[in-house]
């Protein structure tokens, strides 16, 4: 009987499309046939040797014959199966292969076939891929067809001998391994290529079961020596595949072959609806982009400002904002949309996207506004501008009185004047002038310098019993800063004391050399309290203005100066304005300073009300929105728009200043900290509100001359208005002092300050303002120690006392010595010690001090290197005021 095995193992390494592998057992089922004939010849094996049987009794020459022939069946058996491994796995690879070119030709042909399809109408295109699926669909079926028919010798139910090799189907216990081994989650779709397979090649197998290929020509499974004897012909079966589930579970439908199982190339491919799909998108993504690269480029100019923000770039260049900042952070700029870039880097940007850039300043808006240049056929004769200057208490208001037969210095507090005033004198001859009046006190500077401004004529006012004093002195230096003629009006003539030749000669160290002494200066002798001289001050003047040939164009819009503002309660901001060309007119729309308004009424310096004002005339504006800054130029404007432009450019420069002015006020801060240690940091805080605009400044400009070394003076606001509640409450918090001049504060405000302790201090003299705030430096001011000389004492002899230390015995010298008093150690009238005098005694007992010619003993502090001859100089400090 004929033994050999029944089922042959193999294994079959699958590569996946993820780069993984994994061995597969394979394994090969045969019947068993023990009438199965030996293969190969009889005879010994080589070498000759008798294989000896069990037991050690030796072999028949049947038994001989029938191992040798078992054992040559073997060894053919083992040939081939190494054969249909290798046949299987060169099968494998080819199939691969076939699968690549057959996935590429695929691709290839898509491609082709998208290409065509953009090309053609869409109807076209639709009628075609509707006959290549149908064509698809038909081919697949003849190839299912023709591949059923080549399975059907493969039917495992047949009992007909064959002589090729058949896979058993799969045992139950090897299904889960192949599943997670081999099998997708999802059902596996063969793409068969009849076209690319020669004709003599199997295709493989659609059911779930493993079946080896046969080689070509090798349909009886026969080895090369011949057929095997003996053996039956048994038909071919078609394998059992395993019985469907009920229920319809479609979900393992699909079948795989051997590519597949090696390789795991079982996805679906791309559709071709897809490929169609994605070929619009390209197409219309190129369309567009042609479109645009086309289109013609608009050069814009770019009005660029001196900072931007990201976003108004990109629409003063009408361009996305995502390519202005991707600009930008090519650049190295990372900013967004609603951040702010400087000047130069907007223009690089402009410059890259192709536009011209036109660079503006914020200074800007203020060009045109002064109007342009007048002609000569334009002009008109105007009235003179005539300041009258001069030291404090020599006339000017008096003069001026008289000329306008008016007392204006009668009302005014301590018969001085604080206020710059405006006014037109009409003549007897019927000229007009028009006179600006200064106050002649050392604090009024400022208001001094803007009359000189804005004068044709100075008349310098002297009066002749005091002569040339520093004001006076002052008003010529403004004079001539101007540029403007003066006139020197001699007053007071009619007073005992009066010498006129004095001061004409005083006024030739001043380079004021008058008519009478030879010079071109004209000097007039009048008195205001007599009034006369007036008309010949008139007369010159007029002559004065006559050579000066002054004209104006009065056709135009009007332009002048703000020669004093205030704050009224009943009618608001009031501005005190010279127009100096044009006519200003009722509603005109005016820029003064950094306030701007529509003109509500004019008055003139009477209080009657005026439609227009020409040239060299002064009025008072109502209608401005804020007190204007005295001596700031105003101009008429167009319309409201630019108006507000104009005013917030200039409140934007007018609160930077007072910034920078306050940051360096303060000094860096290790400057500040240093003082703060130190205790220095002391201050006087001054809140300053007057009637106009004028004597607030001049308040501040004398205040601040009061600093001290170790005291400040700071002014937290220096406005014009009567006193509010916010300016108490300013005042609270930085512990100030309020300075009302001429101005009372409103109940609210008063009951305010009274209940948080605010100190409101009244004004109508600015000497009083000036005293006040210089005491209050001096009470701020540390108190100064100053060493107070006592006398001397000479060492006669040194006492050593137990637990007490040397005690010098001495005599007084000169002065007396007291106890606790400061002593200084001189040893040849070098200073070797100072310190403090700790015991005093005269005898045993303690005394309060030692006068000249006694003996006492004295100790020192801390000090013991005593010798005799030294000299103990005593001293105390004692406290001085500041």
């Amino acid at each position: 009987m004929e033994v050999g095995r029944t089922v042959d193992a193999g294994s079959v390494r699958q590569s996946f499309s993820h780069g993984r592998s994994k061995v597969v057992q394979v394994e090969v089922r045969k019947k068993r046939n023990p009438n199965a004939p030996a293969q190969g010849g009889s005879g010994p094996r080589s070498g000759g040797r008798v294989a000896a049987g069990v037991g050690g009794r030796a072999l028949t020459a049947t038994e001989l014959q029938r191992r040798q022939r078992v054992l040559e069946e073997q060894r053919r058996e083992d040939a081939r199966r190494e054969q249909e491994k290798i046949n299987i796995l060169s099968a494998a690879e080819e199939a691969r292969r076939r699968e690549e070119d057959e996935r590429r030709a695929a691709e290839l042909a898509a491609k082709e076939a998208a290409e065509r399809l953009d090309i053609e109408e869409r109807e076209q295109a639709l009628r075609a891929t509707a006959e290549q699926v149908e064509a698809e669909q038909k081919r697949r079926e003849e190839e299912a067809a023709a591949e059923a028919a080549r399975m059907a010798p493969l039917d495992s139910n047949d009992q007909a001998p064959t002589g090729g090799v058949q896979l058993a189907p799969p045992v139950e216990r090897l299904r889960p391994l192949a599943e997670r081994a081999i099998m997708p989650t999802r059902p596996v779709v063969t793409r068969p290529a009849p076209e690319a397979r020669s004709p003599g090649t199997a295709a493989a197998p659609r059911s779930e079961t493993l079946h080896l290929r046969r080689p070509e020509g090798d349909d009886d499974r026969r080895p090369a020596g011949g057929k095997r004897p003996n053996t039956p012909v048994v038909p071919p079966r078609r394998p059992a595949g395993p019985a469907a589930k009920k229920g319809g579970d479609n979900r393992r439908a699909g079948r795989i072959d051997v590519r597949a199982a090696i390789e795991g190339d079982d996805d679906k491919t791309r559709s071709l609806a897809s490929v169609r799909r994605q070929r619009d998108r390209e197409r219309r993504q190129a369309e567009l982009e042609r479109l645009r690269s086309d289109q013609v480029r608009v050069v814009r100019d770019v009005v660029l400002p001196e900072s931007i923000t990201v976003a108004e770039l990109a629409n003063r260049m009408a361009s996305r904002q995502g390519e202005v900042i991707k600009a930008l952070m090519k650049m190295g700029v990372m900013a967004t949309a609603t951040q702010s870039i400087d000047a130069d880097t907007a223009e690089l940007v402009i410059e890259e996207f192709g536009h011209r850039v036109r660079r503006v300043s914020e200074s800007d808006v203020e060009i045109g506004i002064e109007g342009v240049e007048d002609q000569e056929t334009d002009l008109q004769a105007r009235a003179p501008v005539v300041t009258v200057m001069g030291h404090v208490d020599h006339g000017k208001t008096s003069l001026l009185d008289a000329l306008r037969t008016t007392d204006v210095a009668g009302g005014e507090a301590g018969g001085i004047t604080q206020h710059i005033g405006a006014y037109q004198v009409t003549v007897p001859s019927g000229a007009r002038i028009t006179f600006i009046d200064t106050p002649g006190h050392e604090a009024f500077t400022s208001m001094r310098a803007r009359g000189a401004s804005v004068t044709d004529v100075v008349v310098l006012v002297v009066a002749a019993d005091d002569g040339v004093m520093p004001q006076t002195i002052e008003a010529i230096k403004h004079a001539k800063a101007a540029n403007a003629p003066i006139i020197v009006a001699i007053n007071k003539i009619d007073k005992p004391g009066a010498n006129p030749a004095r001061v004409r000669q005083e006024l030739l160290s001043h380079e004021i050399v008058v008519e009478e002494m030879g010079g071109d200066v004209q000097d007039i002798e009048v008195s205001a309290l007599k009034r006369t001289g007036l008309d010949k001050l008139e007369e010159a003047i007029l002559l004065q203005a006559e050579i000066l040939d002054l004209k104006a164009n009065p056709d135009r819009v009007a332009e002048g100066s703000v020669i004093e503002s205030r704050l009224d309660r009943g009618r608001g901001p009031v501005a005190t304005v010279l127009v100096q060309k044009g006519t200003l007119k009722k509603g005109d729309i005016v820029v003064a300073g950094a306030e701007w308004g529509r003109v509500r009424a004019m008055l003139d310096d009477r209080g009657r009300q005026l439609v227009d004002a020409g040239p060299s005339m002064p009025v008072e504006l109502l209608g401005l929105m804020g007190v204007p800054g005295a001596g700031e130029p105003f101009v008429v404007v167009e319309n409201e728009n630019r108006a507000r432009e104009i005013c917030e450019f200039r409140q934007r420069k007018v609160r930077e200043k007072q910034v920078a002015m306050q940051a360096s006020a303060r000094g860096t801060l290790d400057q500040m900290l240093a003082r703060i240690q130190a205790g220095v940091q002391k201050e006087v805080a001054l809140l300053i509100k007057a009637d106009v605009q004028g004597s607030a400044e001049a308040i501040q400009a004398s205040v601040l001359k009061l600093e001290h070394e170790e005291v400040r003076i700071r002014v937290l606001n220096s406005s014009v208005g009567q006193i509010t509640e916010s300016d108490v409450q300013l005042a609270k918090a930085s512990d100030a002092i309020i300075i009302a001049f001429n101005v009372r504060a409103t109940t609210q405000a008063r009951e305010l300050a009274h209940r948080d302790g605010v100190d409101i201090r009244y004004y109508s003299i600015i000497y009083q303002v000036t005293d006040d705030v210089e005491q209050l430096v001096k009470g701020k001011v540390a108190p100064k120690h100053r060493e107070k000389f006592l006398g001397y004492a000479e060492i006669r002899q040194v006492f050593n006392i137990t637990k007490v230390g040397r005690v010098a015995g001495c005599y007084i010298t000169e002065g007396v010595v007291k106890r606790g008093c400061g002593v200084r150690l001189l040893r040849d009238n070098v200073v070797i010690h100072q310190g403090d005098l700790s015991q005093l005694k005269r005898f045993k007992d303690d005394v309060k001090e030692v006068a000249r010619g006694y003996e006492c003993g004295l100790s020192f502090a801390g000090f013991n290197d005593l010798r005799e001859g030294d000299v103990v100089e005593c001293y105390e400090m004692e406290v001085v005021p500041a």
